[in-house]
């Protein structure tokens, strides 16, 4: 039941903006209010809980690619860029704003992970050591890499260009890894 509210929740968010009540979600979930209060005290746990699973399991994904013996460094940095988180459709530039302004306690957590990302530093400073990653200012570099990982917030820029973030995030992989220019 959970995850079907959490569900509901996000497209509430979509449709009508992060303002809307509790009465608006039971509706949309067919339940009463009652049977949503059971599961969660208030619209701020349901947030607080999307933010916590979204955070967990980035760090989880990160910390998986990053152990897996498996895979080569390369493929390891190129994998840990690319993930996407499973709620990943509620973090949008639209929604973060209204965060913003309304629960700015929340944003504030979100933004600050979102510009942070130890695993992929780690990856990146390995890179670097072994001569798989250009040498150059680390943290300058984890700030390109998130901010363009982070345009893909803008999902109506995607949405009106027919892309999918999926798309769009190997995309900013592809060039953030190999470039612009076509190897001759």
């Amino acid at each position: 039941m959970k995850s079907r509210i959490i569900q509901a929740f996000i497209e509430e968010t979509r449709t009508n903006g992060i303002k809307f009540t509790m009465d608006d979600l039971a509706k949309r979930l067919g339940i009463s209010k009652r049977t949503l209060y059971e599961n969660f005290s208030s619209k701020l746990e349901i947030l607080e809980s999307i933010i916590d699973l979204t955070l967990e399991e980035l760090e989880k994904r990160s910390r998986q690619i990053s152990e897996d013996e498996m895979l080569s460094l390369k493929e390891k940095i190129q994998q840990t860029i690319s993930i996407m988180p499973q709620y990943n459709e509620f973090f949008d530039l639209r929604i973060l704003e209204q965060l913003k302004r309304y629960y700015f306690k929340q944003w504030e957590r979100v933004d600050r992970e979102l510009h942070q990302w130890d695993e992929l530093k780690n990856l990146l400073e390995k890179g670097m050591e072994s001569g798989l990653v250009k040498k150059q200012n680390i943290d300058l570099l984890m700030k390109l890499i998130i901010d363009a990982i982070n345009i893909t917030l803008d999902q109506k820029f995607f949405s009106d260009h027919s892309i999918s973030v999926k798309e769009a995030m190997e995309s900013i992989t592809e060039l953030l890894l190999y470039g612009l220019i076509k190897e001759e």
